[in-house]
C-alpha cells in the first residue's frame, strides 16, 4: 500500500514536467532583414540591350530571397535566364558581390529602379510589388 501510495505522489508530481517538455517547439525566430529583403519584389521594365537579339518591352523581374544577402532572379522572358546572385552594400548601392552577373540598385538616388545585366542581355525596370510580410 505504501508502495503504491509512494508511486502514485511520484507520478502525479513528474507528469506536469513530462507534459512541459513534450510541448511543441515554438517557431524559429524571423531572420534579421538583410540586402536580399531590401531588394525582394517584382519589378517590370525594358531589356534595353541585347549582343543576341533586339530590344524588349514589358519584361517582369522577380527577385526572391534564397539565403542571406542571395537572391533568385526569375524573367518573363526566356532570355534572360533564372539565377541566383550574392549581394553586398558599396556606399549607397547594393550590388552583385561576385559573378558575371551586374546587379545594380541605388539605395539613395532610385530606391526602387533595379539595372540587370545577365547573359548579354541589359535590363532596367522599375518595382511595382513588395513580397508580403510573414
Amino acid at each position: 500500500m505504501l508502495r503504491t501510495l509512494v508511486f502514485a505522489t511520484s507520478l502525479a508530481i513528474l507528469l506536469p514536467a513530462g507534459a512541459a517538455l513534450a510541448e511543441t517547439p515554438k517557431s524559429a525566430p524571423a531572420h534579421k532583414p538583410d540586402l536580399a529583403d531590401r531588394v525582394a519584389g517584382t519589378y517590370r521594365g525594358d531589356i534595353i540591350s541585347d549582343a543576341r537579339g533586339s530590344s524588349k518591352s514589358g519584361i517582369t523581374i522577380t527577385v526572391t530571397r534564397t539565403g542571406p544577402n542571395k537572391v533568385e532572379i526569375k524573367s518573363s522572358h526566356t532570355r534572360i535566364p533564372t539565377v541566383t546572385i550574392p549581394l553586398e552594400k558599396a556606399m549607397d548601392a547594393i550590388l552583385a558581390a561576385s559573378g558575371p552577373y551586374v546587379f545594380l540598385l541605388d539605395t539613395v538616388r532610385s530606391p526602387d529602379r533595379l539595372d540587370l545585366t545577365i547573359d548579354d542581355a541589359s535590363w532596367s525596370g522599375n518595382r511595382v510589388a513588395t513580397p508580403a510580410k510573414k
